[in-house]
Order: C-alpha cells, then sequence, then structure tokens
C-alpha cells in the first residue's frame, strides 16, 4: 500500500471536531453577560451621610422598622456621584447589624441638586446635596464681618437649583445688623435674627417642618451652634473665630442628614462644611439676574440683548440706579450683580 493512500482502517471521526479541547473559563463556566439582576427586592433608603466609600442610609423611612445601615455602591454606579439627600435603591444585608454591609444599586431621579464649583472659571462641579428644597444661609452680624457677595453667590446657586433660599444673621447682640440686611431690600427672602441667648429656634424649626433644608455659611457664624440647638442629638463641633486672621476654624467635615422633630412635625437638616468662597462656573451666566429679583424686574425696561455691564447702553437697571429709584443701596447691589457677570462674560 501506498502511504499515499488513506487507511480504510482508520477510524473517519479520529479529528472530529468534538475532540478538539476547550479552554476552560478561568472565572467559572458561565459566560460574561452585561445583563444585570432586575433587584426586585430592592428596598428604598435615603443617603444620610457618605464617609470614605461607606454610606449611612435611612431603611424603612418614617415606619416602625426605620433604621440605619452601612452600605458601598455597586460597580455599574462607581462613576456616578452619590451625594446626602439622595433616594438609594439598597439590597444584600440591610439588617443594619453591626459588621454587616448592603449595597447601593440605584439612584433615584433627583428634584434638585445643589452644586459648586472651585472658582468661577472652573466649570468642573462639586455635588453638595440632593433634593433639597430650601437653603438656610447663615451668616454672623460680625466676628467674623458679614459678606454681602458671599450671600448672593449662595442665593444664585440656590435659584439656579430651584432651591428656596432663607437667611438667619447670628451674633445680633454684637452688631447691628440693619446696613447689612439693606443690601438684600426688594428680595423675597425670609430672615431670622439670632443673639447669643436668644436663638429663635421655634421660629427657624417651624420653617423647616415638611422640607429638607440644607445649611451653609462661613467657617466660624455660628452655624453648627444652630444645628446642635436644632437637633440636640446632632452634636456637630462647633469652633471659634481666629482673632488675627478672623477666620472661623472649619468644624463640620463632612455633609450629613438630621433628623428634625419639633413641636409642628418634622424635617431634614442637611449641614454642610463651613466654607469661605463658592464658586459659581457651573451655572448658566443667564441665570445670574435671576438671584437678584428686585433688579430682574427693572431688567425687563431693558434693550434687547442688554449685557447689564458698565458699558451697555440704555441699560434700564443703570439708569434706575443713577436717578436713585432703588434706594441707597442700588449701587451696591448693581455692583455685586456686575462683579458676576464680569466674570461670567470672560469664561
Amino acid at each position: 500500500m501506498s502511504w499515499l493512500e488513506p487507511d480504510d482502517d482508520e477510524d473517519d471521526d479520529e479529528y472530529d471536531e468534538a475532540d478538539v479541547r476547550i479552554r476552560p473559563n478561568p472565572k467559572g463556566n458561565r459566560p460574561r453577560t452585561k445583563r444585570r439582576p432586575a433587584h426586585a427586592d430592592a428596598q428604598l433608603a435615603r443617603v444620610l451621610g457618605v464617609d470614605r466609600g461607606r454610606y449611612t442610609v435611612l431603611v424603612g423611612e418614617d415606619t416602625a422598622d426605620e433604621h440605619e445601615v452601612t452600605a458601598t455602591r455597586a460597580r455599574e454606579l462607581r462613576k456616578m456621584p452619590i451625594v446626602t439627600g439622595d433616594r438609594a435603591r439598597v439590597v444584600g444585608d440591610t439588617t443594619g447589624d453591626e459588621g454587616t454591609l448592603a449595597r447601593i444599586i440605584g439612584i433615584d431621579e433627583r428634584t434638585t441638586l445643589l452644586r459648586r464649583s472651585a472658582d468661577d472659571t472652573d466649570q468642573v462641579e462639586r455635588v453638595i446635596v440632593a433634593n433639597a428644597d430650601q437653603m438656610l444661609i447663615v451668616v454672623a452680624a460680625a466676628d467674623p464681618e458679614p459678606r454681602a457677595r458671599l450671600v448672593d453667590r449662595y442665593l444664585v446657586a440656590a435659584l439656579d437649583a430651584g432651591i428656596r433660599p432663607l437667611l438667619v444673621v447670628t451674633k445680633t447682640d454684637l452688631t447691628d445688623p440693619t446696613t447689612f440686611l439693606e443690601h438684600f431690600d426688594g428680595l423675597d427672602l425670609h430672615v431670622f435674627l439670632s443673639a447669643r441667648g436668644e436663638m429663635p429656634v421655634d421660629e427657624i424649626g417651624a420653617a423647616l417642618v415638611g422640607h429638607s433644608t440644607v445649611f451653609v455659611g462661613h467657617s466660624g457664624v455660628g452655624k453648627s451652634t444652630l444645628v446642635n440647638a436644632l437637633v440636640p442629638s446632632a452634636g456637630r463641633a462647633t469652633g471659634h473665630v481666629n482673632e488675627v486672621t478672623g477666620r472661623g476654624r472649619h468644624t463640620s467635615s463632612s455633609t450629613v442628614s438630621l433628623r428634625y422633630r419639633g413641636p409642628h412635625g418634622g424635617g431634614w437638616v442637611i449641614d454642610t462644611p463651613g466654607v469661605r468662597s463658592f464658586g459659581l462656573g457651573h451655572v448658566a451666566p443667564d441665570h445670574i439676574l435671576d438671584a437678584f429679583t428686585d433688579l430682574a424686574e427693572v431688567a425687563e425696561e431693558c434693550p434687547r440683548g442688554c449685557t447689564h455691564l458698565p458699558d451697555a447702553p440704555d441699560c434700564a437697571i443703570m439708569e434706575a440706579v443713577a436717578e436713585g429709584r432703588l434706594g441707597p443701596t442700588g449701587p451696591a447691589r448693581l455692583d455685586s450683580l456686575q462683579r458676576l457677570l464680569t466674570t461670567f462674560s470672560d469664561r
């Protein structure tokens, strides 16, 4: 028999494809898939605080089984910021027992989102809190001196986010805040006055009922003291103002949600770390004027496309200020508006 001729006795199935060795999947026998489980058993929870990749969430809110749980985020949420106030869906061990860890697998749609940037030219935003519907701006009448332009920035950020602003002035026993408050004449802004030993806890508390209120303010203005008075179990650290620099020491190092329970109902107090600046790089320039409601009304008489800057022709706001129709604080209000608009026009 020639070596070129096939061997009729040889098994025809010797080289059958069934005999090809297949390398097993080193991570298991099941092929990988992008499909994720539906998690029909996920529970809705409120994010109370964030600490180094761990989230304290409240499960069973407003029920007899309300309790706190520690959770981590699912891998698919690694690029999504999860912040205090978020409504999260959690799975896993939600008993809250010591040593247990649940997992956040989704975030419900947010109603509001309060943000700030490092400065006005930085459009990279930092999310502060989600789902707040009120902002309580805390300033001191003195020690440290109040900064009207910082309050203007808070107002812009609040109104841009669709959040109602409130203002409380502390330490009014040191200085009469009347002159400072004139800067905000004409605004629909509820103002509370607080002095040492005469803190209007009940009045402020009544405004918190039924709301999620984020507290913001410069370091050293007494924000943490106010939070502790409203929520006695909060235990927020308090500090003092440096006599040399006039600056307050940062006491609140993280943003946390605290349950407010008052004589007329409950709400949520969201305490944030004190800041000395509040960048608005994420805010659209045409939203700046919205925070100056008194000037915005006059601006309706401006020509189309008016920038309201010093070189703008026939600007109704500048004409009203020059004629004294906006009162003694009109020039300062206009200056504050134009400073912000100039910054944003240079971006």
